[in-house]
């Protein structure tokens, strides 16, 4: 029989629900720590070294990871997170105060 490549159903991050183009493909998570704009980075279109507050290790150019900053519309530029992406589906599971 055939394999069927069918996206898995109750497993990994919560669904994100699509913005469009106004916040650069970037769609929105909610967790305990408030709402949030998440944009994924294909490893193709990244090309520099970032560190990922999560793991405090670096983000090394060519690794997909993602981007994220408060959905609140406060934030600035400067609020903008690199994060590998397991990092950030574990953050509620870290200890307050890693970002």
């Amino acid at each position: 029989m055939p394999r069927r490549n069918k996206p898995s159903r109750g497993h990994g991050s919560p669904p994100a629900r699509e913005l469009g183009g106004a916040t650069g493909w970037a769609g929105t998570e909610s967790g305990a720590d408030g709402d949030w704009l998440v944009r994924s980075v294909p490893g193709a279109q990244a090309t520099k070294f970032y560190r990922c507050p999560g793991c405090d290790h670096e983000i090394r150019p060519g690794v997909p990871h993602v981007v994220v900053w408060p959905a609140d519309g406060t934030g600035s530029v400067t609020d903008r997170r690199h994060w590998h992406r397991p990092c950030w589906d574990a953050r509620a599971r870290r200890r307050p105060g890693r970002w």
